[in-house]
């Protein structure tokens, strides 16, 4: 009796029987391989990978630097002459003439656009040019107070002064008489009188609040408004007596 195996192959194993795990782990050794053995995390541990090296930033060069303070420095003095020809500028007073209001010495800041916006109103304290009725002076503005505006009748009488016949309320000359035999030499004939002297177009009258100390329009006559460089409304120093005018 023979005990050699039968011819043929042998059967395999029965399917019912094979629960899959052999084949499942050499598929999955298979595709490791292929993908190279790289892991690819999940979703969830992102979080937890080191974040990539800061690149560090190239040191600015000096010329850089320097052309950088050179633009910063010269926008700034340009800034600064445009605001002071066309917008502010501070004034240095000269004299006691708008005393006690102003004092020699005092500064006060000028706004230079005021007038191209509205019209120059009565009590306004302004700066202007010198007028060509004055002689030459180191002196080239002068400031005031606006007394009387353009078409209005001006008299001077009793020490007081009057704005078509009606005397005109100064607070801010605090009791002083307006006197008009400080003037060599006047442009305002008829003044003293009391008709009055009537205010061209175009020209407002301007005193100083000193009364009794001050050469103004009393002597040179009314200004032409575009003399005006703008309306003084800060005194900016003595810091102790800041404030509006």
């Amino acid at each position: 009796m023979s005990t050699d195996p039968p011819d043929g192959p042998i059967a395999a194993p029965d399917a019912a029987t094979d629960d899959g795990v052999a084949r499942r782990l050499a598929r999955e050794a298979g595709t490791a391989e292929a993908s190279g053995a790289d892991e690819v995390p999940a979703e969830g541990d992102l979080d937890e990978l080191p974040d990539p090296p800061a690149k560090a930033r190239p040191p600015k060069s000096s010329t850089r630097n320097i052309l950088e303070w050179v633009a910063v420095i010269g926008g700034a003095v340009i800034i600064a002459v445009v605001v002071r020809t066309f917008v502010l500028q501070t004034f240095w007073i000269p004299s006691p003439s708008m005393s006690p209001t102003l004092v020699k010495d005092d500064r006060v800041l000028v706004n230079k656009l005021a007038y191209k916006f509205h019209d120059v109103n009565r009590g306004d304290v302004v700066v202007f040019e010198r007028p060509p009725t004055e002689p030459p002076s180191e002196i080239k503005d002068l400031i005031k107070r606006v007394v009387a505006l353009p078409g209005e009748h001006v008299s001077i009488m009793d020490g007081k002064v009057s704005i078509d016949g009606k005397v005109l309320n100064e607070p801010y000359v605090h009791g002083l008489q307006t006197v008009l035999d400080s003037c060599p030499i006047t442009y305002v004939p008829g003044i003293d009188t009391t008709a009055g002297f009537k205010v061209p177009e175009g020209e407002v009258l301007v005193l100083g609040d000193n009364r009794v100390n001050s050469h103004d329009g009393r002597c040179f006559g009314p200004i032409d408004e575009d003399l005006i460089v703008g309306r003084a409304f800060f005194l900016m120093w003595p810091p102790g007596h800041a404030g509006g005018l």
